[in-house]
């Protein structure tokens, strides 16, 4: 059923089009193009002046050819850099990128097979119901086109995410997650003539650093601090340092300790720190600011989408493995609205790099899950 010339072809045209995070209105021009002429209504919404990007999250209503509840299957159009003047190469099946840039397959490799889905039912007439296809911006840069998504525009309740990596996997579980903003002033002072009068910013954050419990804090949860910025010159004290980190976790209760712990760490070294000139004492200071990156995403097994999926994995004799994920995606947004998804893998790998690739016989076999999906949805 599937076409697999026709499956390539539609994955090369995605990929030869640039489309880097906050600069999607090339791929979005094409996908209004392609979702027109597969039959769907086409809209965008105004995210991208909430956000700073060229183009809105894109809306493809497809009616469906049989009554039933709307289902939603949601997809991102941008992606990392290196991303511009991709060249995709197709080698013994295996699509890569031709030079120093990443390939895109994600998340064009959802988006091919969702095409390459739609086709095959309209030729080969299968029913479906309504179906909402939600492609969203600048997923990158932190679920953005998805926070400002107006969810009421949606009529679905249920759907899936094709954007992780491997086929035959359901991501029924994803951690919240919190992103600390931290900023540290010390003293500046000559370090070669009167260090005593300083105190150093980086000092007290590299303590800090020092005492926190970092990398897999436990089985649920991860802890990072990613940037440190900050100080002029070799020969002052620095009076500035910035750190910029993150808190995930599958528990609540897990998220807001280790956060607090990361705090607390910081606090006590921002607070043991004085110095006295000219009789007066001085104080080293900070700013501290959380915000919350995303909720968590927690699906039951026993839910009616992950049923739907397993039952088509059955169907195409491929059982579907379900498991938890480490990061977040619009999944994650669109579960915090009350609609029921979890994310299928596309067979996108090495993501993120240069060497990122997607083979064309998992992009077939994730055209005829989707085919089976949407069919029973």
């Amino acid at each position: 059923m599937i076409n697999s010339q026709r499956l390539s072809d539609e994955f090369f045209n995605l990929a030869s089009i640039d489309s880097p995070s906050f600069k999607e209105a090339a791929i979005a021009a094409y996908l209004q193009q392609r979702f027109t002429k597969l039959g769907a209504v086409v809209s965008f919404d105004t995210a991208g002046a909430a956000i700073g990007s060229d183009s809105g999250n894109m809306i493809a209503r497809f009616p469906g050819t049989r009554e039933g509840d709307p289902f939603i299957v949601c997809l991102h159009m941008d992606t990392v850099s290196p991303a511009e003047n991709v060249r995709p190469v197709l080698r013994d099946g295996i699509f890569t990128s031709a030079g120093d840039t990443i390939l895109g397959a994600d998340d064009k490799a959802g988006i091919a097979e969702l095409i390459e889905a739609i086709e095959v039912m309209h030729e080969g007439n299968i029913p479906y119901g309504p179906l909402e296809v939600v492609i969203t911006i600048c997923e990158e840069q932190g679920l953005m086109g998805a926070k400002v998504f107006d969810f009421n525009s949606l009529k679905a309740k249920r759907g899936i995410a094709l954007d992780t990596t491997g086929i035959n996997r359901i991501i029924n579980r994803a951690p919240a997650a919190n992103r600390i903003k931290i900023d540290i002033s010390g003293i500046e002072a000559h370090a070669g003539i009167s260090p005593e009068q300083g105190i150093s910013a980086i000092m007290i954050a590299a303590r800090a650093i020092s005492r926190m419990t970092l990398g897999r804090v436990d089985t649920h949860t991860t802890a990072n601090i990613g940037t440190i910025s900050g100080g002029i010159a070799t020969n002052i004290i620095p009076g500035q340092v910035s750190l910029r980190g993150e808190v995930r976790s599958h528990l609540p209760e897990r998220l807001q300790q280790v956060t607090e712990a990361i705090v607390r760490c910081i606090e006590e070294e921002v607070y043991s720190n004085s110095v006295v000139i000219d009789s007066e004492t001085r104080h080293a200071t900070m700013a501290i600011e959380i915000n919350e990156d995303f909720p968590a995403m927690q699906v039951p097994e026993t839910a009616s989408i992950v049923q739907l999926v397993l039952n088509a994995g059955k169907t195409l004799q491929r059982p579907q493995q379900v498991a938890a994920a480490g990061g977040g995606s619009d999944a994650n947004i669109f579960t915090g609205h009350g609609i029921e998804m979890v994310i299928l893998g596309t067979g996108m790998a090495k993501v993120h790099t240069p060497q990122e690739q997607v083979a064309v016989a998992d992009m077939e076999k994730v055209s005829e899950l989707l085919i089976e999906i949407i069919r029973n949805a």
